[in-house]
C-alpha cells in the first residue's frame, strides 16, 4: 500500500480548497446580493403587516410565515440537492424569492392580508435556499478550510446588511401604496441574483447504488449527542435573534422613533451579525467550536440584558449589535459542530432535519414576538416581555453544551 506523506495530502487539500475558494467567492455575492432582500424584507414586513393586519398583535405574522415557509422547505430542498445537486436548489429557492415577494406586493396594492400571507410563505422557499449556502460552502473544502469556508459565505451577509437597509428607504415609498415598492424591488434582486449559480461548480452526490452505505436513520442521527448539542445551540441562537430583531422595528416606532432609525438599527444589527464572519472559522479553528459557541450564547444574553435598561435609540443600537454577534458565534459555531458529526451519505439527511428543527424554533419565536409586543397593552411593557422570555431558552443551550463538555470524548466521537 502507498503511504500519503503529510506533503502529498497538504497539495492535495490545496488543489481540493481551489474550486472551494471559486465556490466560497459565488456564494459571498449570493449571500450579498440575494441576501439583502431579508434585512429589506425583516424591516419592512412587520410594519407593512401592521398596515393592513386585522389586529396589531398579527403584526408579526408575515415574518412568522417566512420562517415557516423555510421550515417546512428545508426537508425536501436538501433532499432535491441531494438528487439534483446545489445550483438546482438555488435556483428553485431564488424563484420562490421572486414569487413571494410579487404576490406580497399585490396583497399589499389590493389590501389583502391572506395574499400578503402567502406571499411571505413562498419567500420562506428562498430564506431556505440561503440558509444551505453555508453547507455548500464545505463540500467541496478540505478539513483544515471547512469552518474558515462556512465563516466566508457568512461573511457575505455583511454586505447584504449594507444594502438591505438603504434599500428600505429608498423603495419605501416609491409607491403609491407604502412598502409595495421595496417587495417589487425583490422580484428583481432574485431574477438577477439567480444567474450567480451558474457559476457554482458543486458536483452532484453520487447516487447511492445496491450495497452503498446508506449512512443512520434520523432516530439514529438524534442520539448522536454532538449532532443533538449543535442543533439544540442553532436552534437557541437563530430563534432569539429572531425573536428580538422581529420586535425591533416594532419598539423602536412604537417608542415614537421613525422607522429611518428602526432601519439604521436593524442595519447595525445585521452587519454584527455578520462582520466576525472574517474571523469566526479562524476563532473556531484555534479555541474549538464549542467555546465560541458558548460565547455567543454569553453575548446573546448580555443583549438581553442591554435591552432591558431602557429604550433609548444607543441601547437598541447596543443591544441589537451585542444580538447580532451573539448569533455569529452561536451559529457559525453550532453549523461547524454539526458539519463535522456526520458522513457525506448522511448530509441530505442531517442538513435538511437541522434546518427544519431550527426554522420550526425560529417559526414559534417570530410568532411569540407578535403576542409578546402587546402583552402589557404598550410597547415598552412588550419589549420587556421579549427579553425576559430569552431566558429560560439561553439556560437550555448553556445546560447542553455543557453537558456535552463534562462527557468523555469517546462517548461522541
Amino acid at each position: 500500500m502507498t503511504e500519503i506523506t503529510p506533503d502529498i495530502a497538504s497539495e492535495t487539500a490545496a488543489a481540493d480548497d481551489r474550486r472551494a475558494k471559486r465556490n466560497v467567492a459565488v456564494l459571498v455575492l449570493a449571500q450579498a446580493i440575494l441576501g439583502s432582500q431579508m434585512p429589506l424584507i425583516f424591516t419592512v414586513g412587520g410594519l407593512a403587516g401592521l398596515m393592513i393586519a386585522p389586529s396589531p398583535a398579527f403584526a408579526t405574522i408575515p415574518i412568522s410565515l417566512i420562517v415557516f415557509g423555510s421550515m417546512t422547505t428545508a426537508p425536501w430542498l436538501s433532499a432535491l440537492m441531494q438528487r439534483f445537486g446545489r445550483r438546482a436548489g438555488f435556483f428553485v429557492g431564488a424563484m420562490g424569492g421572486a414569487i413571494g415577494a410579487g404576490v406580497s406586493a399585490t396583497g399589499l396594492w389590493i389590501d389583502s392580508f391572506a395574499l400578503f400571507l402567502l406571499g411571505s410563505y413562498f419567500t420562506g422557499i428562498y430564506m431556505s435556499a440561503q440558509g444551505f449556502y453555508r453547507f455548500a460552502a464545505a463540500d467541496t473544502a478540505s478539513a483544515q478550510f471547512r469552518p474558515k469556508a462556512i465563516s466566508y459565505v457568512m461573511a457575505g451577509g455583511l454586505i447584504s446588511a449594507l444594502i438591505g437597509p438603504q434599500l428600505v428607504k429608498l423603495t419605501t415609498d416609491a409607491t403609491v401604496v407604502p412598502f409595495a415598492g421595496s417587495y417589487a424591488f425583490i422580484v428583481l434582486i432574485n431574477l438577477v441574483g439567480a444567474l450567480l449559480f451558474l457559476f457554482l461548480d458543486v458536483p452532484k452526490p453520487p447516487q447511492p447504488q445496491p450495497g452503498d452505505a446508506t449512512g443512520r436513520t434520523r432516530r439514529e442521527l438524534l442520539r448522536d449527542p454532538k449532532i443533538v448539542v449543535a442543533i439544540i445551540c442553532a436552534m437557541v441562537s437563530y430563534a432569539l435573534m429572531n425573536l428580538m430583531m422581529t420586535s425591533t422595528p416594532l419598539a423602536v416606532v412604537g417608542c415614537g422613533f421613525s422607522t429611518g432609525n428602526a432601519a439604521d438599527i436593524v442595519s447595525a444589527h445585521v452587519i454584527a451579525m455578520f462582520a466576525p464572519s472574517f474571523v469566526t472559522g479562524h476563532l473556531i479553528a484555534r479555541f474549538g467550536a464549542m467555546r465560541i459557541v458558548a460565547t455567543g450564547l454569553v453575548l446573546l444574553a448580555l443583549a438581553g440584558g442591554v435591552a432591558l435598561t431602557g429604550v433609548e435609540l444607543y441601547q437598541f443600537f447596543g443591544a441589537l449589535v451585542l444580538l447580532g454577534v451573539g448569533w455569529n458565534f452561536g451559529f457559525i459555531g453550532a453549523t461547524t459542530m454539526l458539519t463535522a458529526a456526520h458522513r457525506p451519505e448522511e448530509r441530505g439527511r442531517v442538513q435538511g432535519m437541522n434546518d427544519f428543527l431550527v426554522f420550526g424554533c425560529v417559526t414559534v419565536a417570530s410568532l411569540a414576538s407578535g403576542f409578546l409586543m402587546n402583552a402589557g397593552g404598550d410597547v415598552q411593557t412588550g419589549w420587556t416581555a421579549v427579553n425576559i422570555a430569552m431566558v429560560p431558552f439561553l439556560m437550555l443551550a448553556g445546560s447542553a453544551l455543557i453537558w456535552l463538555a463534562l462527557r468523555p470524548q469517546d462517548a461522541y466521537a
